[in-house]
């Protein structure tokens, strides 16, 4: 489980190579341009809104804790504003990453996915199943971000919320090659399921290239190409 975990959690630094590969370059102008808006965008909200929150979730009672449950409250918060702009850029990207995993895959593999769709029909499907995807997440965060009100539960409430970002992550950006062959949300979820310490390896991952100045902005083209590199070499053949 271990040796799965550290696995998934390197495909996302490995992607950070995989996207200035010749050919794929030029499919991570557009990405890397929403990535710059959004997470541009998201570094300021966090900014302006972090010590509010901060001070509204800590109650007096748990003042003494300070020292160890801030740096755990600034993580979550942090990813949750992240998060929730790396589930914008993606519905944004949507039709690009395809064909950034498309790409990539043929380089890969040496064989490229054929969908059979047009590529208009194919940016279509993607977006849908971002909405999909959004309905999901929603559905089970916030429920999760309501613990943060519960006094005692405040305590785990960090490390869940983490734990359900990386899970969220991985669903996300394995998406993009899975659909290229015609698999839908509910198979990655019952893929990335049957494999779930590489999944929260590789979603671990990138909740750290999400939190991090500079590499936020790469952060997308960088999940697709780790993601792809994911599906080919450990998920593919998972799927009979």
């Amino acid at each position: 489980m271990i040796d799965d975990y550290l696995t998934g959690f390197s495909y996302p630094f490995r992607g950070l190579g995989l996207i200035r590969r010749r050919g794929i370059r030029p499919l991570v102008v557009v990405p890397f341009l929403l990535n710059t808006i959004i997470f541009a965008g998201a570094i300021v909200l966090a900014a302006v809104y972090l010590n509010t929150t901060l001070e509204a979730l800590l109650p007096a009672w748990l003042a003494w804790l300070g020292w160890l449950i801030w740096p755990l409250f600034v993580l979550a918060v942090l990813a949750v504003f992240f998060f929730g702009f790396t589930l914008l850029a993606n519905l944004a990207g949507a039709p690009f990453n395809g064909l950034l995993a498309a790409r990539l895959e043929a380089q890969l593999s040496g064989i490229a996915p054929e969908s059979g769709l047009s590529w208009a029909r194919e940016a279509l499907t993607a977006i849908v199943n971002e909405l999909r995807k959004l309905v999901y997440i929603g559905v089970r965060a916030l429920p999760l971000l309501l613990l943060f009100l519960i006094p005692g539960v405040q305590l785990l409430a960090p490390l869940i919320w983490l734990a359900f970002g990386a899970w969220m992550l991985a669903l996300e950006y394995a998406d993009a090659p899975m659909g290229n062959h015609g698999l839908g949300f509910r198979d990655a979820r019952r893929l990335l399921a049957q494999r779930s310490a590489l999944a929260l390896g590789f979603g671990s991952a990138m909740l750290i290239l999400t939190l991090v100045p500079v590499l936020n902005f790469v952060a997308m083209p960088a999940g697709v190409a780790g993601a792809t590199a994911m599906w080919v070499e450990r998920l593919r053949s998972s799927t009979g």
